[in-house]
């Protein structure tokens, strides 16, 4: 009996399968990148998204199916590794779901959504009930393809969008590891205040902003101050960004705190967990991560 399912992102599905391991969650068998398990949902970084309330539903026919899903509630989004036809059938049957890309600044979406898939022609894995609000935790934005001068501004839209709140005009935020510049950009046109810290200079366009500060010095020989927002993409050893994160909620300097938490050959679940239990804080991979999780902290 199936009664959890975890989707990996491409790629990440043994640091999803290590942080299993370690909790002592079972994995029963894969589904493309959906990890199937007979034990109860547990947290889970690594997963995009965590199937929280599993039913496997025997379907002799595509309306059998979609009647099936319908009767539990209005919107799922399908996950098709295989019988692809034979889904694409059923989900004609459902109610379409809308899967837009976000025009930042804009929140997750929060009507109730959840995630199917054919195990076989005549075997349905269904949860009405999943952690992420998007359709296979696909987070897409509208783009823009002029004004950062690196794709790493995703990473910071989408963690704001699942925080569902941003950081207002006129509120201070420190950017550590700052150059060339994405995360400051995002953070300048929301009207913040912004000190980029980094011992690389950056982009000159950037640079200019209104109420951006360039400071070139290291995160780390910084001491904490009052800052409204903390935030890092900054590239260190995990345990080395664990502490200057925890010099900085033990000064209750920084409001809220978000910040990438970044790996270098092996997974230092160690230190994701860590970071995880510091009060109030809590990890996830986002869809724009690569080999790294972010970690987010907001204080009411």
């Amino acid at each position: 009996m199936i009664r959890s399912a975890y989707l990996a992102a491409e790629g990440f599905e043994r640091p999803l399968a290590e942080e299993l391991q370690r909790r002592s969650v079972a994995i029963e068998a894969w589904h493309g990148r959906l990890a199937l398990s007979p034990d109860p949902p547990a947290p889970c970084a690594w997963a995009l998204d965590v199937w929280t309330d599993v039913r496997e539903v025997a379907v002799a026919s595509v309306r059998q199916a979609a009647d099936a899903l319908r009767a539990i509630q209005r919107n799922w989004a399908a996950y098709p590794v295989a019988h692809h036809r034979r889904m694409a059938l059923i989900a004609e049957r459902l109610p379409p779901v809308k899967a837009a890309p976000l025009a930042f600044p804009q929140a997750a979406p929060v009507s109730h959504l959840g995630g199917w898939t054919l195990l076989s022609p005549d075997r349905m894995l269904a949860s009405p009930a999943k952690t992420s609000p998007f359709v296979n935790g696909v987070c897409a934005f509208v783009e823009d393809r002029q004004g950062p001068p690196s794709r790493a501004y995703l990473k910071l839209w989408e963690a704001l969008a699942r925080l569902g709140r941003w950081p207002a005009a006129g509120e201070t935020c420190l950017d550590l590891g700052a150059s060339p510049g994405g995360w400051t950009w995002v953070l300048a046109g929301l009207g913040t205040k912004v000190t980029a810290v980094d011992k690389a200079p950056l982009d000159p366009a950037v640079a200019a902003m209104p109420g951006v500060t360039q400071r070139l010095d290291s995160a780390f020989s910084l001491v904490p101050e009052p800052v409204d927002w903390l935030c890092s993409d900054v590239i260190a050893y995990p345990e080395r960004l664990l502490a200057l994160v925890r010099r900085w909620v033990d000064a209750g300097a920084a409001r809220h705190i978000v910040c990438t938490i970044k790996f270098q050959g092996e997974t230092d679940h160690e230190s994701a967990e860590a970071f995880a239990a510091i009060p109030g804080g809590h990890v996830l991979h986002l869809w724009h991560n690569k080999h790294e999780l972010t970690f987010l902290r907001v204080s009411c």
